[in-house]
């Protein structure tokens, strides 16, 4: 909990000071805020048509932002106390990739509702084309879920344990070992920047194809 409050703190800190000083021809922290907010349209006009995306660009914004510094937020401090994991990164956590799996779900659900009415929502998302394929269908938002949050978690759990094996490493015989685990404690950093990115690109990519097939009926 206090790791994903610190995350939440972190990105509302980040776009509070980026869009204090706006002007027409934006410079340094407002030209970054925007790229990012054209990133995030460009995901949305994929799946979802102009018209619809519009609705869901801040939800895209904000999950882009949140998962990303989630994923960064273990890189640079893993701090244990008394065995317990005090400080690591939300996303590394199961229950915290599981809550932003269904909740995006659930959301699709709302947005699918809301925008077409129970019934018609109902026959586009789970009767047509043909009606036998209704518990497979029923059967991929169980799937959906557990994909979504698993894929997450697994990519940033995995990086994390792999950092503290090799910060261990090079604590483990002196200075050889310290020669051999700080190059690779950086390169990994690296790659884990990388993955922690990707990761929050697919998740938010993702989160508008699911939205895209419940908002929009399928030709």
């Amino acid at each position: 909990m206090i790791t994903v409050l610190a995350a939440c703190l972190i990105v509302f800190l980040v776009v509070f000071f980026c869009t204090r000083k706006l002007a027409i021809k934006p410079t340094g922290a407002q030209n970054f805020i925007e790229w990012i907010v054209d990133f995030v349209r460009t995901i949305i006009s994929g799946p979802i048509s102009r018209k619809e995306g519009e609705k869901f660009q801040l939800l895209g914004f904000t999950l882009l932002l949140f998962v990303f510094v989630s994923n960064m937020m273990g890189l640079p401090l893993m701090l244990t106390i008394g065995g317990y994991q005090a400080w690591k990164s939300p996303t590394a956590d199961p229950i915290v990739c599981l809550s932003l799996a269904l909740m995006v779900v659930l959301l699709t659900h709302f947005f699918g509702v809301q925008e077409q009415g129970f019934k018609n929502y109902f026959l586009n998302s789970y009767i047509k084309p043909v009606s036998f394929l209704l518990p497979i269908k029923i059967l991929e938002e169980f799937t959906n879920t557990l994909t979504l949050a698993l894929r997450l978690y697994g990519n940033v759990y995995a990086g994390e344990i792999l950092l503290g094996l090799i910060a261990s490493f090079g604590q483990s015989h002196g200075i050889l070992t310290w020669i051999i685990g700080i190059p690779l404690e950086m390169v990994w950093q690296g790659f884990s920047i990388f993955i922690g990115s990707i990761q929050a690109f697919v998740f938010t990519t993702l989160t508008m194809v699911y939205m895209a097939h419940k908002v929009q009926a399928e030709e």
